[in-house]
């Protein structure tokens, strides 16, 4: 099939839930992804942050292969060599927290995470935090700020209150007797990127452990090196009771996992479950991706080429910039215009961005991108950012 009969049978087909774009992509290779013409594309987005190996890894395209033709599903009740390695693993990736959940996604984590408070604490209320995103099935999207994610699925779950991000007084007043868990994001990504604050992170433990609550930190896309340390949590020495990640752990198949420490209680066989949860096809994709990020050590080059990425944007003398802001390579660019026209003018550059809120533009490369590959990326955004467009434009 060619590109137009591709993009006509998904058009026809799809149920309709995706703004679709006019680029068929077929094939990836590190941070590149490629057309059904050929043409090559930078990949800013990572598929909103999955790919922070960089797309075909050969060390995950081999674990795939190799267990496919071995043993693709088993539901956890039975045992598993690849799924026994993968929780060794990924529960020595941070200090306290020494079990582990496996489902399929990220909403699925936050799921999880959420029911195991309320089972833990035998309390109801949930306190989140403005301008949040955790999901769209109906409990992590009860913890979503965002009218847009909610409009048109009211009634969602009872109990969830937001209180402002980086708020310390606020989440104070929040946080009482009858509170099952706080859920943060160390960065809020769809929210804009916006770092927490180590005060902010830090008060949150002592507000959780002083009222009996529990912290359950979502790591989805902050997670497996993105943000400089494996989980952004790290930077501010702070243990969650609960670590909610997804994404990146399996190397690009669907795979979520929850860790937890010893204040998490009562889960007994029975109280939940994932028919998919911890196959040993994701399983084994998981180790070589985790083998893989500790072998390149992609926490410290997402710290230096973060570094290095920032310093040359917020050299940028654009008078539409309003602030360059993130941690390690998940970066936003906050414009004083709407980011749509210039996530529009780089994907005619071919760079493929994301957006993150209205105005701000969103940067999640692939860990694995090469410092040439940022040279050209912060040329085009300098030429970029520095343009006006027209209102109309401005408004798409």
């Amino acid at each position: 099939m060619n590109a137009q009969e591709i993009i006509a049978i998904e058009n026809k087909f799809a149920a309709g839930t995706y703004a679709k774009q006019p680029i068929v992509f077929v094939r990836g290779q590190g941070a590149s992804l490629f057309d059904a013409d050929g043409v090559e594309y930078l990949d800013c987005s990572s598929g909103h942050g999955v790919a922070n190996l960089g797309h075909a890894h050969p060390r995950v395209a081999e674990a795939i292969a190799r267990q496919a033709s071995t043993l693709v599903t088993l539901f956890e009740t039975f045992p598993n060599d690849q799924r026994a390695a993968l929780m060794k693993k990924i529960t020595s990736l941070v200090d306290g927290l020494d079990r582990v959940f496996f489902c399929n996604s990220g909403t699925e984590a936050v799921e999880a995470a959420l029911k195991f408070a309320r089972l833990s604490k035998g309390r109801a209320e949930v306190v989140a935090a403005m301008r949040a995103f955790h999901g769209r099935t109906f409990g992590s999207l009860s913890a979503t700020f965002n009218k847009k994610y909610r409009r048109g699925f009211e009634p969602l779950v009872p109990g969830f209150q937001h209180v402002p991000f980086n708020n310390i007084e606020a989440l104070e007043k929040a946080v009482t007797n009858q509170t099952a868990a706080v859920i943060l994001e160390v960065v809020q990504g769809e929210g804009g990127v916006y770092p927490a604050s180590a005060e902010y992170l830090q008060a949150a433990h002592r507000i959780c452990e002083e009222r009996g609550a529990l912290l359950i930190v979502d790591e989805v896309q902050t997670g497996f090196g993105r943000t400089g340390r494996m989980f952004a949590i790290q930077h501010f020495g702070v243990t969650p009771d609960l670590l909610c990640c997804a994404k990146s752990l399996a190397g690009g198949l669907p795979m979520g996992a929850v860790l937890m420490g010893e204040r998490v209680k009562n889960l007994t066989p029975g109280v939940h479950a994932s028919t998919f949860g911890g196959n040993p096809l994701a399983c084994a994709a998981a180790v070589a991706a985790l083998t893989a990020m500790e072998e390149e050590d992609l926490s410290a080059q997402a710290a230096a080429k973060g570094e290095y990425l920032m310093k040359k944007l917020r050299a940028i003398a654009s008078p539409y910039i309003r602030e360059v802001r993130g941690m390690g390579l998940m970066i936003g660019i906050e414009m004083k215009q709407k980011a749509a026209p210039y996530l529009k003018a780089l994907q005619e550059r071919r760079i493929i961005a994301l957006n993150a809120g209205m105005t701000v533009i969103r940067l999640l490369p692939p860990l694995v991108i090469t410092y040439e590959q940022l040279d050209c990326l912060a040329e085009a955004l300098t030429e970029v950012l520095s343009t006006a467009f027209e209102a109309d434009e401005a408004n798409e």
